[in-house]
């Protein structure tokens, strides 16, 4: 039954007045499912983020990306060419790492989906830093990543942020 409840976390202390965020304590749980192809789903996300999004290995994209690809982030245009574009422009070529470095909360996969969620540092208008949550929904369509969704503001600040220094504690 324990490997029915994620394993969760303090990431940080709170500042006062505000609950602590939490991470998930073990990737590799977050990755399990009973569903062969839910757990391939969740691994595909997995390493491509690992592998594109946070170390930056724009010419990998097609590894995991599907031809077709559609965008929503309103900063990013469609196609896996744009996606690649905005790599190359937004972080530089880092080591590819066994996991991902972001603190992640969950991946839930259902159908054709996978969602990752994150915790995410900011700064509110007076310079303050505090914590709130980002998602990433990736659908999925004969093993390659075909469509994506994330709550990204139309901004041209989006185009350069590069979430792999938005890390807890850096």
């Amino acid at each position: 039954m324990s490997e029915r409840i994620t394993s969760l976390k303090p990431a940080i202390d709170a500042a006062d007045g505000q609950t602590a965020p939490v991470i998930a304590a073990d990737h590799a749980q977050l990755l399990h499912s009973d569903d062969p192809v839910l757990a391939a789903n969740k691994r595909l996300c997995y390493d491509m983020y690992r592998t594109v999004l946070q170390a930056g290995h724009a010419d990998r994209a097609p590894d995991f990306i599907g031809p077709h690809y559609i965008q929503h982030n309103p900063n990013v245009m469609s196609g896996v060419e744009a996606l690649q574009a905005f790599i190359r422009g937004s972080r530089p070529q880092r080591e590819i790492l066994p996991h991902i470095e972001l603190p992640l909360v969950s991946i839930i996969a259902e159908r054709d989906m996978v969602n990752f969620t994150f915790v995410r540092t900011e700064k509110d208008g007076d310079g303050n830093s505090y914590h709130t949550s980002w998602f990433d929904l990736f659908r999925i369509e004969n093993g390659r990543i075909v469509e994506h969704w994330d709550p990204a503001m139309k901004s041209a600040d989006m185009l350069k942020l590069d979430p792999n220094d938005n890390k807890i504690g850096r």
